[in-house]
């Protein structure tokens, strides 16, 4: 899945603008339908959508994931500020759990907004998507 992950790529790349959603999905809309063929597109669109989790902690993440780190962060700075002021390098310690567990948080939350950005692109992208219904 290669290609799989140059999208991805691509997509965390988008993520970095600051824009909206919309145009953000237009920039790599180009880009997507100029580089890979549909055959392709509903192949890596199928895989993502198998393997985006559904379950409540990964949707928090995606909806709120600085809001999920923010007590990490926390645990991190009050460990820092206790173990130079106390002297006590134990608590550090607490620097580096909380640290790691903020950081391994802001990039699931990065990956999991750029897997659902190259979704909602591929299914622009999808002829079969935009049908319209047939009135009779």
């Amino acid at each position: 899945m290669a290609e799989q992950e140059r999208l991805l790529m691509m997509a965390e790349d988008e993520l970095t603008q600051y824009s909206t959603d919309a145009r953000k999905v237009e920039k790599l809309r180009r880009k997507i339908a100029l580089s890979v063929p549909l055959a392709k597109q509903r192949e890596v669109k199928d895989a993502l959508m198998a393997e985006f989790p559904t379950d409540f902690l990964n949707r928090l993440i995606l909806e709120q994931r600085q809001t999920v780190a923010l007590p990490f962060w926390g645990i991190a700075g009050l460990g820092l500020l206790l173990g130079i002021s106390w002297q006590q390098p134990l608590d550090f310690l607490a620097t580096i759990i909380g640290g790691g567990i903020a950081i391994l948080i802001q990039r699931k939350g990065w990956q999991l907004m750029a897997k659902r950005l190259l979704i909602q692109t591929l299914d622009e992208l999808d002829p079969q998507s935009q049908t319209p219904p047939k009135s009779d």
